[in-house]
C-alpha cells in the first residue's frame, strides 16, 4: 500500500516538474520575442490600429461666362453618434432614445421608429462608439438634426460625429449637360469640361489620422486633420447661360414637332472661336423625353450632305474652275448619270438652264457635282488636296475629350476610292464630319478665312481671382483667297434671300449660310429614303459677322425633312434672342446719332446706369430724382436730363414702348415672359396691354422701328 502511494507521488511530482519547466521555457520564450522582435510588432500593431486616410479636397466650380454656377459641390456628411459614449448619461438615454428614433425615422424616411430604437439600444449594449445615422445626409438635415434629443448636446455629451464629403451638382440640370460632362476616377470616365480640366477641378487631398475602434469602425484620432486639403480651382467657360436657354428650349420643341431621333445646335463667337451655347439632345426611348445624354455636336461624325457644297464651290473658286456668272445646263429632266449610278435633284430648276450662283443658291446636286466632275475628273487628286489645304481633314484638337475624327478619302485610297466617289463627295456623300467641324469651316468663311479653333473654357479662376486666361488659337491662317472668300460669302447670303433659306429672310438682320439635307446610310442596305439629317449653318450679321451658328436635326419624321424648313428655324430663334440681347452686333446704321439722341429720353423707361452714361457723352446735366432705383422715367431738353422714379409693380406687365430693345427683353424676361422680336430700332408696339398680370411663359410680341 505504502509503495503504491509513492508510485502515485513520484508521478504528480514529475508532472509538477515538467508543467514547471513547460512555464518557463514559455515565459523565456516570450522574453526573447519581447527583446529581439518587440519594437517591430509594436509597430505593426500601431499600424493596425491607427491608419491615415485622405481627406477630400473640395472640388473646383464650372462657371458660365457670367459667372453663373454651371456645375459645383454642395457639402454631405456622414453622421455617426458615438452611442456608448460615458459622457451621454444613462438616465439621459433611456428617457430619450425613443423620441431620437421617431425623429429620425421622420426626418430620413427610410426605417421605422422601432427599427432606429432596437438598433441604438443594441448599439449601446455592445459599446459601439461609431454607429452610423446616415450616409450622405445633407447640410439641411444635419441642421435639423442638431435639435433632436440627444444629439442636441453636441459632440461630446450629445455623441454626435460628422464627417464631410461632397456631391456634385448641376444648379441648372440639363442645360449644356453633357458638355459640362462628369468624372469618375474608380471607372476611369472623364467626360467633358469636368472631366478634361479635372486635374485643375480635383485640388489636393488633405491627410487624417484614425484609430480602429471596435467593430471595424475608424474613428479620427484628433479633432483636425494632419494636412488640410487644397480645394480645386474654378474653371470659366464661354457659355452664355441665357442663349444655352434658348438654343436648348427652341431644339427641344424643334425635336417634338418633327419627332426627330436628335439633333444638337451650337452658336460661336466669330472672331475667338468661343462656344456661347452648345446643345444636344436625343430622344430617351424609356421615357420618351429628349436628354443630354450623348455630345453629338462633337462626338458624331458623319455625312454632312449640302452643306458641303461650300468646301465644293470655294475649291472651284479657289482653282479658278469656274466664276459665279458662268451659264450651266443640265438639262431639263434634273438628273445625272455616273457611271450607270443616278444623282437626282429634289426639284429640276427652271429648264435646266442657270448661272453657277444660282446651282448654289437653290442647292442643285446636279450642277455642283457636274461642276466638280467636269474640273477634277482627270486629277481627282486636286480637288482633294484642295480640301486638305482648308483643314477639312484634320480634327480640332478640342480640349474636350471624344471628338469624331474628320474622313476624307483620297483617290491613292484605291481601296475606298470609287469612280463615283468624286461627284458624291462634292455634295457631301463618302466623307464624314462632326457638327462642329462643320461650324469651324464656316466659321473661318466669317472671319476672312482665318479658322479659329472652338473655345469652351476661358479662364482658371481661384479664390475668385484669374490665375491662367486663355487666348483664341489659330489652326489655319487663310483656307482661301479673299477674293474667294467674299465670293461665297455672297453665295450664302443669297441662299437666305433667294434660295432655300428663304424663310431666314424675314429677320430684322441679313444672314448668311447654307442648308443641308442627308440621306443616312443604314448599314449594308444603304441609303433610303426614310431616314434625313436636316441641318443649317451660317452666320450673322452677314455684313459683319459676330456669331455662327449649326443645327442638325437627325431623323426628322412628321413630314419635312429639309434642312430650310426643319433646322432654319431653330437657327432663327437663337439668333434673335441674341440680336435682341447683344447691342454689340446691332448694324452701325442704329448706333447712337448725337445730334438726335436727345429725342430718344423724351418720356420712357431707361436703365438709369444706361441714361448716367448716355448723358456723359451727350454732355448733359443730370437731375436725379430716382435714387436707389435702377429703371427710371427720363426726360431731356439740350442741357439737362431729369431722371424721375419709374412706377413699375412685378405683377403688372410695364409699357415698354419707346424702350430699346435690350432692356425691354430684359425687363419682360425676368418676368417670366417669353419675348418675340419683330423688326429694329427701338419699341413701338407690344401685343399685350400694359397693366396686365404676367404668366409665366406666356408670349409677348415686340415690334420694333427706326425712330
Amino acid at each position: 500500500m505504502m509503495d503504491e502511494k509513492k508510485d502515485i507521488l513520484w508521478r504528480v511530482y514529475l508532472m509538477y516538474v515538467f508543467m514547471l519547466l513547460f512555464g518557463l521555457a514559455i515565459v523565456v520564450r516570450i522574453a526573447w520575442i519581447q527583446i529581439k522582435f518587440g519594437d517591430e510588432l509594436r509597430e505593426k500593431a500601431q499600424q493596425q490600429e491607427i491608419k491615415v486616410f485622405d481627406v477630400e479636397a473640395l472640388r473646383g466650380n464650372v462657371l458660365a461666362d457670367d459667372g453663373s454656377l454651371l456645375a459645383t459641390s454642395v457639402p454631405v456628411f456622414e453622421v455617426r453618434m458615438d452611442v456608448a459614449s460615458p459622457l451621454i448619461d444613462q438616465p439621459l438615454f433611456d428617457s430619450k432614445v425613443d423620441s431620437l428614433a421617431l425623429m429620425l425615422s421622420r426626418l430620413f424616411q427610410d426605417k421605422s421608429r422601432q427599427s432606429y430604437l432596437n438598433q441604438l439600444v443594441r448599439a449601446r449594449k455592445r459599446g459601439n462608439r461609431y454607429f452610423q445615422l446616415k450616409n450622405r445626409a445633407t447640410y439641411s438635415q444635419v441642421k435639423e438634426m442638431r435639435t433632436f434629443p440627444i444629439l442636441r448636446k453636441g459632440k461630446y455629451k450629445g455623441g454626435l460625429i460628422l464627417i464631410p464629403h461632397d456631391k456634385r451638382e448641376k444648379p441648372f440640370r440639363e442645360l449644356a449637360s453633357r458638355t459640362i460632362g462628369y468624372q469618375n476616377e474608380k471607372e476611369e470616365l472623364f467626360v467633358g469640361i469636368e472631366g478634361a480640366y479635372h486635374p485643375v477641378l480635383k485640388g489636393i487631398d488633405g491627410k487624417q489620422v484614425k484609430r480602429r475602434i471596435n467593430n471595424g469602425d475608424w474613428k479620427p484620432l484628433f479633432d483636425g486633420n494632419e494636412v488640410e486639403p487644397q480645394n480645386g480651382k474654378d474653371v470659366v467657360t464661354t457659355i452664355d447661360i441665357n442663349i444655352q436657354d434658348v438654343a436648348e428650349d427652341a431644339l427641344r420643341r424643334n425635336l417634338l414637332e418633327n419627332n426627330a431621333e436628335e439633333g444638337c445646335a451650337i452658336l460661336m463667337e466669330v472672331s475667338t472661336g468661343k462656344i456661347k451655347a452648345i446643345a444636344n439632345l436625343s430622344i430617351n426611348p424609356k421615357t420618351g423625353a429628349y436628354e443630354e445624354t450623348y455630345n453629338y455636336a462633337l462626338a458624331e461624325s458623319v455625312e454632312p450632305g449640302s452643306t458641303f457644297k461650300l468646301a465644293s464651290m470655294m475649291a472651284l473658286l479657289e482653282d479658278k474652275k469656274v466664276r459665279l456668272s458662268d451659264t450651266m445646263d443640265v438639262g431639263r429632266a434634273g438628273y445625272i448619270v455616273y457611271y450607270s449610278r443616278t444623282m437626282r435633284d429634289v426639284y429640276p430648276i427652271r429648264n435646266g438652264r442657270f448661272t453657277v450662283r444660282e446651282a448654289f443658291e437653290k442647292s442643285s446636286n446636279v450642277a455642283i457635282s457636274k461642276l466638280v466632275w467636269d474640273a477634277y475628273k482627270e486629277k481627282p487628286e486636286q480637288f482633294v488636296e484642295r480640301l486638305y489645304e482648308m483643314s477639312l481633314n484634320q480634327p480640332l484638337g478640342l480640349e474636350i475629350p471624344g471628338e469624331g475624327k474628320p474622313y476624307i478619302k483620297h483617290p491613292k485610297d484605291k481601296k475606298y476610292w470609287y469612280g463615283t466617289t468624286l461627284p458624291w463627295m462634292s455634295i457631301g456623300y463618302e466623307l464624314s464630319l462632326t457638327p462642329i467641324q462643320i461650324l469651324t469651316f464656316y466659321n473661318a468663311v466669317a472671319n476672312n478665312g482665318k479658322m479659329v479653333k472652338p473655345m469652351f473654357v476661358e479662364e482658371i479662376r481661384q479664390g475668385g481671382r484669374a490665375i491662367e486666361h486663355f487666348e483664341t488659337q489659330v489652326i489655319n491662317k487663310s483656307i482661301a483667297s479673299q477674293a474667294t472668300i467674299d465670293s461665297v460669302k455672297s453665295l450664302m447670303e443669297g441662299v437666305v434671300k433667294r434660295g432655300t433659306a428663304r424663310y431666314l429672310n424675314k429677320s430684322p438682320f441679313q444672314i448668311a449660310g447654307k442648308t443641308g439635307t442627308a440621306q443616312i446610310a443604314s448599314g449594308s442596305k444603304g441609303y433610303n429614303k426614310t431616314n434625313y439629317t436636316a441641318s443649317f449653318v451660317g452666320y450673322f450679321p452677314a455684313s459683319k459677322p459676330r456669331y455662327s451658328c449649326i443645327v442638325v436635326v437627325s431623323n426628322p419624321s412628321s413630314g419635312k425633312i429639309y434642312g430650310g424648313a426643319v433646322a432654319a428655324p431653330v437657327f432663327k430663334e437663337i439668333a434673335d434672342k441674341v440680336y435682341a440681347t447683344r447691342l454689340d452686333i446691332h448694324e452701325e446704321s442704329e448706333q447712337i446719332d448725337k445730334s438726335n439722341a436727345v429725342l430718344a429720353f423724351q418720356e420712357k423707361l431707361i436703365n438709369k446706369a444706361d441714361a448716367t452714361n448716355l448723358s456723359e457723352m451727350l454732355s448733359l446735366k443730370v437731375s436725379d430724382q430716382a435714387a436707389m432705383q435702377d429703371w427710371v422715367s427720363a426726360r431731356a431738353d439740350t442741357a439737362l436730363l431729369r431722371l424721375e422714379p419709374a412706377e413699375i409693380h412685378p405683377d403688372a406687365i410695364p409699357d415698354v414702348r419707346g424702350m430699346n430693345v435690350r432692356d425691354a427683353v430684359f425687363m419682360l424676361e425676368n418676368m417670366g415672359l417669353k419675348v418675340l422680336v419683330n423688326g429694329r430700332g427701338q419699341v413701338a408696339w407690344q401685343s399685350i396691354r400694359p397693366g396686365t398680370p404676367p404668366t409665366k411663359n406666356r408670349e409677348v410680341e415686340l415690334k420694333l422701328v427706326n425712330l
